[in-house]
């Protein structure tokens, strides 16, 4: 079957289907000898014969899946410069198949722990990381000091982000925060926050924005994977209603038929799609309150020339005497609409 043959390097687990892109344009690919440089040829993995930087395809190995909780201290990539533990360390090595590539789908930093997607399916690591997906993930955080009510509202509505060194400055999504169970009055409680994006450090950059340092954060849910007694450097395989959970969850339109992380009335600020009362209605009003519509019978009056209409009852004392109304009291007569002789007959 054909398929893109940038899905195809996907799936083979030479590269993202970014990344595989990129390859394409720069002739890197060839099918049957031919070099393809357009994004939109495609090929049959089983019949051609495909080339990538002068080495052919191996074989598409049959896709597996599996769940791994990244302990604190380890890199989420398959190789470090500093020679820091990567989570590569934590893979399987037996029952792997030659020239096999099993890899994380998206990234926690060094010093977070938690659930991460390990595959060597490169379509379905795509439809992950894809914005579009708002696959929601889960996480506990646990922050220096106590954030007001106010500054989780922003964090809720979406709150501005300033630049770093490699990522620019952005406005998040919204986002679903609430406490997690605790004691009362914890001067350094526990959140949970739902994100459906997933910027370089978002959760720290957040909550560093409102005034808070995040002293422990883990992820414990992406989409409906959860960890389910999974210890830190543990992993697992996906079980198939996991599996089948998963991709479903990443079909089209499976985001809006989920709930939106935030009720309207603190999404929007006053006067932006909501009136100040707080009440929704079927579209924007900008602030002001709806005008209720004008009875049927005089709608219907309006409709019909001569008959009472909207203006009849304002226009019936400048015309009841059958002529023209009055200039207003301060204004001159309009002279430019007065008939003058043609010229020459002056």
């Amino acid at each position: 079957m054909e398929e893109r043959l940038q899905k195809v390097l996907a799936r083979a687990g030479i590269a993202s289907r970014r990344k595989a892109e990129e390859m394409i344009s720069a002739g890197l690919v060839s099918v049957n000898g031919k070099i393809l440089t357009t994004l939109g040829d495609k090929a049959d993995p089983r019949r051609d014969r495909i080339v990538v930087q002068g080495r052919p395809l191996p074989p598409l190995a049959p896709p597996r899946h599996f769940l791994l909780y990244k302990p604190k201290g380890v890199v989420s990539t398959l190789s470090d410069p500093e020679g820091r533990p990567t989570v590569s360390d934590l893979l399987p090595r037996g029952g792997r198949r030659k020239n096999e590539r099993l890899y994380p789908v998206g990234r926690l930093d060094f010093a977070s722990e938690g659930l991460l997607l390990i595959t060597n399916d490169g379509d379905l690591a795509y439809r992950v990381l894809r914005a579009s997906s708002r696959l929601p993930k889960t996480y506990w955080v646990k922050v220096s000091g106590r954030p007001s009510e106010e500054h989780l509202a922003k964090l809720r509505r979406g709150i501005f982000l300033p630049p770093l060194r490699s990522a620019p400055a952005v406005r998040t999504a919204p986002a679903q925060v609430r406490w997690r169970p605790g004691k009362s009055g914890d001067p350094n409680p526990w959140l949970e926050i739902v994100l459906t994006e997933g910027r370089p450090n978002q959760i720290r950059r957040m909550m560093q924005a409102v005034g808070h340092r995040v002293e422990k954060l883990r992820r414990v849910q992406i989409g409906p994977l959860q960890a389910a007694g999974l210890q830190p450097g543990e992993l697992r395989p996906l079980a198939p209603p996991e599996l089948a959970a998963l991709r479903a969850a990443l079909r089209p339109g499976a985001a809006k038929r989920r709930s939106a992380p935030v009720t309207p009335a603190a999404a929007a600020p006053p006067g932006r799609g909501f009136s100040r009362s707080g009440s929704s209605g079927s579209g924007p009003t900008r602030g002001r309150a709806r005008r209720a519509p004008r009875p049927a019978a005089q709608r219907a009056g309006a409709s019909r020339a001569g008959a009472p209409g909207a203006n009849a009852r304002r226009d019936a004392p400048r015309f009841a005497a059958g002529r023209k109304p009055a200039p207003r009291q301060g204004r001159k007569p309009n002279r430019g609409s007065r008939s003058r002789p043609a010229p020459g007959r002056r």
